[in-house]
């Protein structure tokens, strides 16, 4: 339970706009981000109990990745299209 407190408040820290020091002073605004949304992390992997976390990893071991070649050949397909489109306006538009 205290784990997903962590993780929680880590991840509002990190998504909000509102931080302990501003990010438009000059290398402490982000440092505060650098160093607190990692020992954040850390503190919450910390609190999951050993047998949760040891169920997990051999999980993520067992489990194979699922594959998806049409998909993939899709998405390829569509970069390669918005790819051409960018280039041939580039090309009009640019000479």
């Amino acid at each position: 339970m205290a784990a997903k407190i962590v993780a929680g408040a880590v991840a509002a820290y990190a998504l909000s706009p509102i931080d302990l020091i501003p990010d438009f002073i000059p290398i402490l605004g982000y440092l505060d981000d650098i160093v607190i949304v990692p020992l954040g992390i850390a503190l919450a992997v910390r609190l999951i109990p050993a047998a949760l976390m040891a169920e997990f990893r051999a999980e993520a071991v067992s489990t194979a990745r699922p594959v998806n070649k049409p998909m993939a050949i899709l998405i390829v397909i569509l970069w390669l299209v918005a790819f051409v489109i960018a280039a041939t306006w580039l090309w009009r538009n640019v000479r």
